[in-house]
């Protein structure tokens, strides 16, 4: 909190002042006499006993040594070929549907078993053409509940402007959406992409959350659905991390989805580990850069909490092209922890002090 209420002071400062002027001069010296005082409290606490808090932080259970062991055979070139000749096929299968709702289906199915990365074109130009069509005729004629909330979902998440009140002819009196359940589940989904100010949306979440617990409560007509209804309930589809997401996805849908295709399946297994093996590579490169600064050794007040550090960036960042980002970001992530904990454990006032003023100087570049 110190540093960050000091570098609020700083950025509300004249960019322009010059060395040598009154106002520079001036503050130079505030900045001499804080830290003559910070010093001056340093050397009253020499002499006496200082006192260390700690939070108790348990040691990692990823050791440098285990990671650097990992290794994994899909790192090979004969399996980033495979993936190359199956996305062939899925192209093709994107290519080769016409109906706009099965076209809806296999670009959410993409999307859930983590494949969609690699049909970004298609798939733009693909609800490009939906959102079209749905822009010169908006009429709903025939359309189920599920159909237009998984097409509202959809072109929301990818950045088309969709209205609220396409959802308004499906209301009852009490403002109920109905029995489906299969279409109650998409609409709840596609309620957690609302913005502010869309109220039908604040009643459809209430509405389809208890209709969903009861029918998971109830229902056993269909495994699979419940098995979907029950995970949205959790946590909806727009909170969750993807790549975890598309881990969970692809067993269930192995094991429960009536129409699974084994083409996609196949796909989404060999492609996650292929992609795993690229996450192996960069937690290597970070975890040896992390034991070379030392400072999980070192400082043992502190969180060493590499891994849990490069799992937030590949909750960020999954696509393995991005192992740049996704290694810079750890480092970023684990030195802001450090910090945390020197700010929040370790330090004393004083050292504070010293140590807030070392770091504005050299953000301030004075």
């Amino acid at each position: 909190m110190a540093l960050q209420s000091l570098n609020s002071l700083h950025a509300l400062l004249p960019r322009h002042v010059v060395a040598g002027s009154s106002f520079s001069n001036g503050f130079v010296h505030f900045r001499v006499q804080r830290r003559n005082m910070a010093a001056t409290k340093m050397s009253h606490q020499d002499h006496q006993l200082i006192t260390r808090r700690t939070a108790n932080y348990k040691p990692p259970i990823w050791s440098y040594n285990y990671i650097q062991s990992l290794s994994s055979e899909f790192a090979g070139k004969s399996y980033a070929k495979k993936v190359q000749e199956l996305k062939e096929d899925v192209r093709a299968m994107l290519v080769k549907v016409k109906d706009p709702l099965h076209q809806m289906e296999l670009i959410d199915t993409l999307q859930r078993l983590g494949l969609s990365y690699h049909f970004d074109r298609e798939i733009q130009l693909i609800l490009g053409t939906i959102y079209d069509k749905r822009s010169s005729n908006s009429k709903l004629t025939q359309e189920s509940l599920y159909a237009v909330a998984l097409e509202f979902r959809l072109l929301r998440q990818h950045g088309f402007d969709t209205s609220q009140e396409i959802f308004s002819s499906f209301r009852d009196e009490k403002g109920n959406f109905g029995d489906d359940c299969k279409g109650i589940l998409a609409l709840y989904e596609a309620a957690y992409y609302c913005v502010e100010g869309e109220s039908i949306f604040h009643n459809a979440i209430n509405f389809t959350t208890e209709y969903l617990k009861e029918y998971v409560k109830h229902s056993k007509d269909d495994e699979y659905l419940s098995t979907l209804a029950n995970h949205a309930l959790e946590l909806p589809l727009q909170w969750r991390m993807l790549r975890l997401e598309a881990r969970w996805f692809i067993d269930v849908y192995e094991k429960h989805h009536q129409d699974m295709n084994p083409v996609l399946l196949e796909l989404a297994k060999l492609d996650f580990n292929v992609v795993q093996a690229t996450y192996q590579e960069d937690l290597k490169h970070t975890s040896t850069w992390w034991r070379k600064t030392g400072l999980g050794e070192k400082l043992n007040f502190a969180r060493d909490r590499l891994m849990e550090s490069f799992f937030w960036t590949v909750g960020m960042t999954f696509e393995p092209q991005f192992g740049y980002c996704r290694r810079e970001s750890t480092k970023v992530n684990a030195l802001i922890t450090t910090i945390d904990d020197v700010y929040d454990v370790y330090g004393t006032l004083g050292e504070l002090e010293l140590f807030t003023d070392a770091v504005e100087r050299y953000v301030g570049g004075s």
